[in-house]
């Protein structure tokens, strides 16, 4: 995957060294009255001018007119889980960010105690392929408190679980589809592999380079408690990497109008 141009704000705060007192202060994207924890990712998250939300069935009903028009640019939707579970907002929320004219994607969330083609059948049964839809994304986690799957992932056979997951992923929709993975599963699993996806990473605390390295990546989950209008509970909010040209450039190469 090609590294998009940094956002010359974030590039020469890179280069000099500046902290998040350096950045100029504005309200983020989409943000409704209301206090949550400021850290060094929010701050420098300030510098990228495409935010997003991701949603499952904790954020309740969501009033997506009123989160198009407060300024969020795209939303990723929790569709499954596994083999047989579906977030029972899925289907509300896939149909209410469309008729707001707001760009989505749906994600599954992978469980490791059944087959992968068990995970991939299912999201497939339950997520339509849409042109209108964002790519897919694949959420891999670790899951060592699962009461029902005490299953210790190993990288290797794991990594070619994923691969496959992938690769039916994109021959269904159509479309590369995006990884999605924690601090922890990057480390363990992930870290210098399947580096022809487009990776979507978590960081909450720091800037992505603390934990990510070198990494490339499309999309930054950078806040967890963040407050949305149209949302009516804390939810995650997310950058893209690149400005607004880059952001047009990568809905119409995945077969998407830019708004």
């Amino acid at each position: 995957m090609a590294r998009l141009a940094l956002p010359g704000l974030l590039l020469a705060l890179s280069a000099c060294g500046a902290g998040p007192s350096a950045l100029p202060e504005k309200p983020l994207v989409g943000a409704r009255p209301g206090g949550y924890k400021e850290t060094e990712a929010t701050q420098l998250a300030r510098a990228f001018q495409i935010h997003g939300v991701d949603v499952s069935k904790y954020q309740g009903n969501v009033d997506w007119l009123a989160v198009q028009q407060g300024g969020v640019q795209f939303a990723y939707i929790k569709a499954t889980e596994g083999g047989d579970r579906i977030d029972p907002k899925f289907v509300q929320n896939w149909q209410g960010a469309r008729a707001a004219g707001l760009p989505r994607g749906a994600y599954h969330f992978v469980y490791w105690c059944r087959p992968w083609n068990e995970n991939m059948a299912w999201f497939e049964k339950n997520v339509p392929p849409e042109p209108d839809a964002l790519p897919p994304v694949l959420d891999v986690e670790a899951t060592p408190d699962s009461p029902t799957c005490p299953r210790r992932l190993e990288r290797d056979p794991t990594l070619r679980e994923i691969k496959a997951m992938l690769v039916e992923m994109e021959r269904y929709y159509g479309k590369k589809p995006i990884i999605y993975t924690t601090v922890d599963f990057y480390g363990a699993i992930i870290d210098g592999a399947l580096t022809e996806y487009p990776i979507w990473i978590r960081s909450t605390k720091h800037r992505p380079s603390v934990k990510y390295g070198d990494r490339a990546w499309h999309f930054w989950q950078y806040q967890s408690d963040a407050l949305v209008h149209g949302i009516p509970t804390k939810v995650d909010r997310n950058a893209f990497y690149g400005d607004e040209k880059d952001w047009k450039t990568w809905l119409k190469g995945n077969g998407l109008a830019a708004n």
